[in-house]
């Protein structure tokens, strides 16, 4: 019970790539735990227009960003509207990714490196740095860096998205020895395969499905990973369940760490 003089703080969380697939669900499940959603995207403002529309159905509030992650400038601005608009900050989710075209190192354009670890990597660094000074002003501060199996298990052709994903991740442990002392904790979630765009493209590319879910036989559980698998076990993460776990990684894959072959 909460004394009629004391006014509890809504907790907020920042979300990047909320627009659709699993920042989407993040976005969505968070939602439901009763926070207000900040959420960054980079393109397509019709899904962020649907995101915001369905997060706030929740009845909490939501506002939509657009913002290129691996500007540093830019996630500066970024950060510092979304602490004036909702007046502090509690959880950040860094989630947005792309994918490599599936060269190998030996043919892959230099500046598809930049553009791809300048998103995964870059990107981390940017958001950390600019929300840490409002993050430990908070009393359930956390963060999650959203990686992949790929960091642990690299593929051939994956050169640049491999890079991206070892560099979030050790960026993330860092982050996590030097924030413990404010209170912030910061670990890391690595899905396989996920039933979204890009997991789709994937699986196409390695076994010629249709899209990811046609390979739901071949999991050990019964189904491809679903972005709301991944959004479950942030809501854990960022949760006060999880209070006294900082500087982990959990693999988010279903028994496959990669994709399905047989």
């Amino acid at each position: 019970m909460t004394d009629e003089n004391t006014t509890e703080q809504t907790p907020v969380a920042l979300i990047s790539g909320a627009g659709r697939g699993t920042g989407r669900a993040i976005a969505l499940r968070l939602a439901r735990e009763g926070f207000d959603i900040a959420g960054l995207y980079a393109r397509d403002d019709a899904a962020a227009d649907t995101t915001r529309a369905d997060v706030e159905s929740a009845g909490v509030r939501c506002r939509m960003y657009r913002c290129d992650v691996a500007d540093a400038s830019a996630v500066a601005e970024c950060v510092a509207e979304v602490v004036a608009d909702f007046g502090h900050l509690d959880v950040l989710v860094h989630n947005a990714g792309i994918a490599s075209r599936g060269k190998t190192v030996a043919d892959t354009d230099p500046a598809e490196v930049t553009r791809v670890v300048g998103v995964h990597a870059f990107g981390a660094f940017h958001l950390l740095s600019a929300a840490i000074p409002s993050l430990r002003k908070s009393d359930r501060a956390a963060v999650v860096l959203v990686s992949s199996t790929a960091a642990a298990t690299p593929a051939p052709g994956n050169g640049p998205y491999t890079l991206g994903k070892v560099a979030l991740e050790a960026l993330g442990r860092t982050v996590a020895a030097e924030e413990a002392r404010h209170g912030i904790r910061v670990n890391i979630v690595a899905p396989g395969l996920i039933v979204t765009e890009m997991g789709d493209r994937l699986a196409r590319a390695v076994t010629g499905a249709a899209d990811a879910a046609e390979l739901d036989a071949r999991m050990p559980f019964g189904r491809v990973t679903r972005p709301e698998d991944v959004a479950e076990t942030i809501e854990f993460l960022v949760s006060e369940r999880a209070r006294q776990i900082t500087g982990q990684r959990i693999e988010v894959h279903g028994g496959v760490p990669g994709v399905p072959k047989t």
